[in-house]
C-alpha cells in the first residue's frame, strides 16, 4: 500500500520560477477550468498513470496529468501553469524510482499529499551509464507490474475517498484482468522464438521489466534518456549484439530520435521494426490514447518484429471487448 505523504515543510529554490509569479499569472482566470466540478482532483506526473487512475477511479474524482501527451518525462521542467493547476489538488501521484527528477521541487510548492505508485515493485537495476545500479524506473511497461500500480492507485483513492471504496476495488479488479491479458498474449506469441534470438533491442533501456516477464534478453543503446544518446560506442555494441545473436528486428521509442537505431539495423542486417510508446500517451485521436492501447500497440509491434509475421492485436481493448467478440460481431471500440 502506498504511503500517502503530507506536504514537505522545506522550500527549495526552483530555477527562476516563483510560486507568487505563477499564481499571479493565473489569477486572471476568473472561472475554474473544471467548470465548478466539486469532485476531488487527483494530479499525476504523466499521462500513462493518469489513464490508469481514471480506470480505477471511474467518475468519482477529477484526474489530470502534469505533463502533456507526447512529453519526455525525464527532463521535464514544470511551468507556472502546472503550479496553478496543482493548487487545488487533493492528491498527487508519482511513479518514483527517480523517473521524475523534478518532482520533489514541484511538490514543495503545493499543499497536497503525495503517493508513489511503484511501492512494492520488485525493481531491476540499470546496468550501465550514469545511473548504473539505480532502479530502472520504467516499471509500468510490464503488465505484471501494472497490477502493483493498480493496487496502489486503489488504496490511495480509498484513503482519499473511503465512501467509494467498493467501486475502486471492483474497478481495480476488472482493470487488472484486462491489462494482464496483454502479458499473456506476449508470452504466448513469443514462445516459439529460437532461444538465441529471443532479444528485445531498443533505444532506451525502458523494457527491462517487460523483457524479464516474457523471457527476452535485452539490449539498448542508452540506459536512460538523460544519458548520452547514440554514441559510436553504443551503436557498435548494439550492432555486435544483434549480429552475434541473429536478432531479427530492432525498435526505438517515439520520444527520441531513431537515427542511431536505424543505423544499427542497417549495419547488422536486422529490420527496423517500428516505434514503441513508453513515457507518454498520444492525444485522443492518436494511436495510443490509453495505457491499454500503449501496451497493445507495443506488444503487437514487438511480436510482428521478432516473428516476422503479421499478428492479431492483443485481445483486450480499452472498452473491454476482445478480438474474438469483434470478429463475431460484438461491440466495436
Amino acid at each position: 500500500m502506498p504511503n500517502i505523504r503530507g506536504r514537505s515543510s522545506s522550500l527549495r529554490l526552483w530555477g527562476a520560477v516563483s510560486l507568487t509569479a505563477a499564481l499571479l499569472g493565473g489569477a486572471a482566470c476568473a472561472a475554474p477550468a473544471d467548470g465548478g466540478d466539486d469532485r476531488p482532483k487527483v494530479l499525476t506526473t504523466f499521462t500513462v498513470i493518469a489513464d490508469m487512475v481514471r480506470n480505477v477511479a471511474g467518475d468519482h474524482v477529477q484526474v489530470e496529468s502534469i505533463t502533456r501527451p507526447g512529453a519526455e518525462i525525464h527532463g521535464y521542467q514544470p511551468t507556472p501553469d502546472d503550479l496553478v493547476r496543482a493548487q487545488d489538488a487533493a492528491l498527487v501521484l508519482d511513479n518514483g524510482l527517480g523517473l521524475e527528477g523534478w518532482f520533489a521541487q514541484f511538490t514543495d510548492r503545493i499543499d497536497a499529499p503525495t503517493a508513489t505508485l511503484t511501492e512494492g515493485v520488485e525493481t531491476i537495476p540499470i546496468a550501465a551509464g550514469e545511473y548504473e545500479g539505480r532502479a530502472n524506473p520504467h516499471a509500468w511497461m510490464s503488465p505484471d507490474n501494472a497490477a502493483v500500480y493498480i493496487a496502489n492507485i486503489r488504496d490511495a483513492l480509498t484513503e482519499l475517498d473511503p465512501d467509494h471504496a467498493d467501486d475502486y476495488a471492483a474497478n481495480a479488479r476488472a482493470y487488472t484482468d484486462r491489462v494482464s491479458e496483454v502479458g499473456d498474449y506476449l508470452r504466448t506469441e513469443l514462445q516459439g522464438l529460437p532461444v538465441g534470438s529471443r532479444a528485445l533491442v531498443t533505444c532506451e533501456g525502458a523494457f527491462s521489466y517487460l523483457a524479464r516477464d516474457t523471457g527476452l534478453d535485452e539490449k539498448y543503446l542508452w540506459a536512460v534518456n538523460a544519458d548520452s544518446q547514440g554514441t559510436p560506442r553504443q551503436i557498435a555494441s548494439a550492432v555486435e549484439f544483434v549480429r552475434d545473436n541473429e536478432v531479427p528486428a530492432v525498435f526505438c521509442e517515439t520520444t527520441v530520435n531513431d537515427k542511431a537505431q536505424r543505423q544499427v539495423a542497417e549495419e547488422s542486417g536486422a529490420r527496423f521494426a517500428g516505434q514503441l510508446y513508453v513515457d507518454s500517451l498520444s492525444g485522443p485521436d492518436g494511436p495510443v490514447p490509453t495505457y491499454l492501447d500503449l501496451l497493445g500497440h507495443d506488444a503487437q509491434t514487438i511480436v510482428e518484429g521478432l516473428t516476422g509475421e503479421p499478428a492479431d492485436p492483443p485481445p483486450s481493448r480499452p472498452d473491454g471487448t476482445r478480438q474474438d467478440e469483434r470478429e463475431e460481431g460484438g461491440d466495436t471500440p
